[in-house]
């Protein structure tokens, strides 16, 4: 029995069970008994026709055929004479030649016996006398298999459908929700193990006072919301927040995805939700929470159905009257969690049904760090371990990332035979998880080392040289990580929600840097630089036409419309040509503004900065913020390389691996993370 079959059901049909129960167990004895009555019919007829497969024969033919030697086999049998005889004259090959003669006591006829002497005996024949008893043998004989296919039947389909329950069998089982019943001794997590979302915390925290005290909400006429939408990114913590209610929530918890819903049966869907709400309401007060719930909830019309049935809007409908079905007495919450609430039909997030969106954002410096303290109690963190910087350097990270960050650390501080996890662990399993694995062994072009070393210098030494308006330079590195060459990491001293102007012209100088220092120093370009032209392409557009940054195209919106709802396509601009030409052009003016004044900065003003900050990067090939400060500033660096590092590691020297040409060269990685972008206020 499942999980779901738990609750007592001893009163579904609201009256007496003396009168329910008995109807609802003959229904299904009916069922079975008429499909294994079918069966037993079924049997007997082709076992009859089986038997009555000879063919009649009178005894006057029988007596011809006879003398005429056209008999082959006699059988006596108690109430009948069979035999066998030969192929007719005209008669084709494959017809039937038994015979079957209705003969009382034939073994006792003497004139028959006479005859078959005489006659059958001469010409090579044989006639023999076998009892009805033999007969009953071979009918059992052959009806064994039958038996043992019936009987295979029954164990494996039938008593299965019985055990489904209702007059419709194992179809039935088709309708029943598949839903997982929790409670609070079932499951570990409280609101202890969620960090970071304390307003979302807030928000559910009064389902569990509703539920645990109804009383004080109705005092004054007050009603708590039926239904809470979570909503927020991926790895945010929807769903560990849902199994944190169940933890803190003494009442029975019913949980399901969206997909659960759907099969291939028409009505399918229809019936579980009838199924999971009517379980709910009989063992209320409970929580339902259904996760991904855009997956049956998304707006009705949208896009185009296979068929003139969508067995999708079919289970939203069920959803939305069982929703609008529950009673002022009801105390059944409904939870549901989606990263697509833009989606979702109008009629389910309505007051009345889902009264209450609760946002589940992206934690911030303060929420990170708080996450991190709930992940690393698992695990044993060295005297240097600094979690706060660790909060700092991971913006944009969900606390899915954060706890892959702890456990990945812990990982390789095993690996390394540590007996704690250390700080570089920590910097180490954050640029893992957000950029993948440094590929410390690849071979790689010397070419393409020295235009990732020049790359690279150059967006660390205008970063610092723009420190006033960008992130502080957290480190640069040319060790191939992912698909990248190399990349230049920043540490935000704060979680950005807006983009200052001069943020984001900084960005644009930024962006321009990599591929002017490679000109600078190697006379020539690659394809390395994609990632940042198109980068620094899409800033500027931005400000000119999403943010109103230019002072020609005004205070004015120019960005694409929305995605259109039936279709799901964009309709396009909603702009002329000309302005559309004034945008490409005002667009282009920030770039070349931006590239003019990078070329000055590193041609005219901080050439040798440049070239000793590449030429540091090409020893050490990982640099920190300050090492890069102190190269700008003239000093020499006392620190081993990483072939000296091996050297004292493996005590003896480490050969270079021969180089060997790339068939393409890689795209640095931009200084910028996939979270540094700027996006619509």
């Amino acid at each position: 029995m499942s999980e779901s079959d738990q609750p007592n059901r001893s009163d579904d049909s609201g009256g007496d069970p003396r009168q329910s129960k008995p109807s609802m167990k003959m229904s299904r004895g009916v069922f079975g008994w008429v499909i294994i009555v079918s069966f037993i019919l079924m049997l007997l007829m082709l076992l009859s026709q089986n038997m009555n497969s000879r063919q009649p024969m009178s005894i006057s033919d029988f007596n011809q055929k006879l003398e005429a030697g056209e008999i082959v086999k006699v059988v006596l049998r108690d109430h009948a004479v069979e035999g066998l005889r030969t192929l007719a004259p005209g008669e084709q090959v494959g017809v039937n030649l038994e015979f079957s003669i209705p003969w009382p006591n034939p073994i006792a006829n003497e004139e028959l016996l006479t005859r078959l002497e005489t006659f059958l005996t001469k010409d090579g024949g044989e006639w023999e006398y076998k009892p009805s008893s033999t007969m009953l043998i071979n009918i059992l004989v052959n009806l064994l298999p039958w038996v043992v296919l019936v009987a295979l039947f029954w164990f494996l389909i039938l008593r299965p459908m019985r055990a489904g329950g209702g007059a419709a069998g194992m179809l039935g089982n088709f309708g029943r929700s598949r839903h997982r019943l929790t409670t609070k001794e079932h499951t570990n997590i409280t609101f202890d193990d969620v960090a970071g979302i304390d307003e979302a915390k807030e928000e559910v925290g009064e389902i569990i006072e509703f539920l645990s005290n109804p009383r004080k909400f109705q005092r004054i006429g007050g009603r708590i919301p039926r239904g809470i939408l979570l909503v927020g990114q991926p790895g945010c913590g929807k769903t560990l927040l849902a199994k944190a209610i169940a933890g803190e929530a003494d009442v029975p918890f019913y949980s399901i995805s969206g997909s659960d819903f759907v099969e291939m049966f028409v009505g399918v869907g229809a019936s579980r939700v009838r199924d999971l709400f009517k379980s709910a309401k009989e063992n209320s007060p409970c929580i339902i929470f259904l996760d991904e719930i855009d997956a049956v909830g998304r707006r009705r019309g949208a896009g185009f159905s296979a068929g003139g049935h969508d067995e999708r809007e079919q289970t939203l409908n069920a959803i939305l009257v069982e929703m609008d079905g529950f009673e002022t007495s009801d105390q059944v919450i409904v939870i549901a969690a989606t990263n697509r609430v833009d989606v979702l039909d109008p009629a389910l997030i309505r007051p009345g049904r889902f009264d209450r969106q609760v946002d589940v954002p992206a934690p911030d410096v303060k929420g990170r760090f708080e996450i991190l303290k709930v992940h690393a109690q698992k695990v044993k963190l060295g005297p240097d371990v600094d979690l706060q910087r660790t909060a700092r350097a991971t913006p944009g990270f969900s606390g899915a990332d954060l706890a892959a960050v702890i456990n990945e650390s812990a990982l390789l501080a095993t690996m390394e035979n540590k007996d704690f996890v250390e700080m570089e662990d920590l910097e180490e399993a954050r640029d893992k998880v957000r950029w993948g694995r440094a590929r410390r062994s690849r071979v790689i072009d010397e070419e393409d080392r020295l235009a990732a070393a020049y790359h690279e210098a150059g967006h660390a030494v205008v970063q610092l040289l723009l420190a006033k308006h960008t992130d502080p330079l957290h480190k640069v590195s040319i060790l191939p990580r992912g698909q990248f060459l190399g990349a230049t990491y920043s540490l935000p001293e704060k979680d950005r929600t807006t983009h200052s102007r001069n943020w984001m012209m900084a960005q644009l100088r930024i962006s321009c840097a990599g591929r002017i220092a490679e000109e600078m120093f190697r006379n020539d370009v690659n394809s390395g630089v994609a990632s940042d032209i198109r980068q620094a392409t899409q800033i500027a557009r931005t400000m000119v036409a999403e943010f109103g940054m230019n002072s020609d195209l005004g205070f004015v919106y120019y960005g694409e419309d929305e995605r259109d709802q039936f279709f799901g396509i964009s309709s396009g601009r909603n702009y002329s040509e000309e302005t559309a030409r004034k945008i490409d052009a005002e667009v282009k003016k920030l770039m070349d503004e931006a590239y003019a004044d990078t070329t000055r900065m590193l041609r005219k003003e901080n050439k040798d900065k440049l070239e000793r900050v590449a030429k540091a990067l090409l020893k050490y090939e990982t640099l920190d913020g300050d090492e890069v400060i102190a190269i700008m500033r003239g000093e020499e660096l006392r620190k081993s390389t990483i072939g000296e590092l091996l050297d004292e590691a493996g005590g003896k020297p480490v050969t270079p691996p021969a180089q060997a040409p790339q068939p393409e060269s890689q795209t640095p990685e931009s200084p910028l993370g996939p979270d540094a972008m700027p996006q619509p206020s």
